[in-house]
C-alpha cells in the first residue's frame, strides 16, 4: 500500500477512534483520555480533535480544554438508518436493560470476519478484561469467539457461512482453532433457537445471552447481549426471554407524536 493511502487510513481510523471513545461513562473527553485509550502521539491527536471541532463534529470547552459531541456528530449518518435506530429507540433499550439487570450491555454487528461491539455499556461493576484498557465500543473479536458472533454468523447464507468459518479457522491462534464440523452445529443450533449463549470474548471470561435485533436487514445482522461474570446470580434463560420482549417492544414502539409536540408547547 502507498505511503499515502496508508496515511489516509491512519487518519480514518483515528477519527472512528475519537467518536468511539464517547459512550455512556465517557461524556466528554481531553486529549490525554484519547493519548491512554489507543496508544496515539500528543501531538497528532491535539491536531486531530482541533480538525473534529473545525468540521462540527466536537466542541471545546475553553476552559476545562476538554471535547464533547455536537448534535452533528449524533444526526451523521443516522437519518439512513432503521426508525429504531434514527428515533433513539435501541439506545433508549440499551440504557433500560443495563438499569434493570445491573449487568453489562452490548450490540453487536458484523464486519468482515469480526464481531465488532457497535455499542456498550458497562454494567455494575464495570465486566473485568485482560485489556488493561477495559472493555469499550469498536472492540473486535473473530466471529467463532463469540457467542454474538455465532449468532450473527448464523444468518449469514449457508454457503458463505461455510467458507468464512473455513477462513476463520485457517486465521485463528493455535488456542482458538477448533473442529470445523463441531463449529457449523453450533451456529446451526444458534440459528435454529435465534439465540445464543456463550462466551463474551473481547479479552474477558465472562458470559453473554445475545438475541438478534430484527429490522436491519439479514445481510447487516445486529445482536444485543447482556454479558455477566461466571458466577454472579444469573439466569440465562431468564435473560434471553428478558432481551426478546426487550427487542420485541423496541421493534413495535414509535414516538407519540401528538404528545410530543403538545409537551413542547
Amino acid at each position: 500500500m502507498p505511503a499515502t493511502q496508508s496515511n489516509k487510513a491512519k487518519i480514518a481510523k483515528r477519527v472512528v477512534e475519537v467518536l468511539d471513545y464517547f459512550d455512556h461513562e465517557h461524556q466528554t473527553a481531553t486529549v490525554m483520555d484519547i493519548v491512554r485509550r489507543y496508544g496515539r502521539p500528543q501531538s497528532s491527536t491535539s491536531e486531530l480533535l482541533s480538525s473534529l471541532v473545525e468540521l462540527g463534529l466536537l466542541y471545546k470547552d475553553l476552559e476545562t480544554r476538554s471535547y464533547t459531541l455536537t448534535p452533528r456528530a449524533a444526526i451523521l449518518g443516522s437519518l439512513a438508518q432503521p426508525d429504531f435506530v434514527r428515533d433513539g429507540r435501541l439506545n433508549r433499550l440499551v440504557d433500560r436493560l443495563a438499569e434493570q439487570t445491573h449487568v453489562s450491555v452490548g450490540i453487536f454487528g458484523v464486519v468482515g470476519l469480526e464481531s465488532q461491539i457497535f455499542c456498550w455499556h458497562n454494567g455494575e461493576p464495570p465486566l473485568k478484561s485482560s485489556n488493561p484498557k477495559g472493555i469499550f465500543g469498536g472492540m473486535q473479536e473473530h466471529l467463532t469467539n463469540t457467542a454474538a458472533g455465532l449468532l450473527l454468523l448464523s444468518t449469514i447464507e449457508k454457503s458463505r457461512r461455510e467458507g468464512m468459518i473455513r477462513r476463520l479457522n485457517a486465521e485463528a491462534s493455535d488456542e482458538n482453532k477448533f473442529d470445523y464440523r463441531e463449529m457449523v452445529e453450533k451456529v446451526e443450533r444458534a440459528r435454529d433457537c435465534g439465540f445464543a449463549i456463550g462466551r463474551m470474548g473481547y479479552g474477558s471470561i465472562a458470559d453473554c445471552c445475545a438475541v438478534l435485533i430484527p429490522g436491519n436487514g439479514e445481510t447487516r445482522p445486529l445482536a444485543l447481549g447482556l454479558v455477566y461474570e461466571p458466577g454472579e446470580s444469573a439466569n440465562p434463560e431468564e435473560f434471553i426471554a428478558m432481551l426478546r420482549d426487550a427487542v420485541r417492544e423496541c421493534e413495535t414502539s414509535t414516538y407519540d407524536e401528538g404528545e410530543i409536540f403538545s409537551a413542547a408547547a
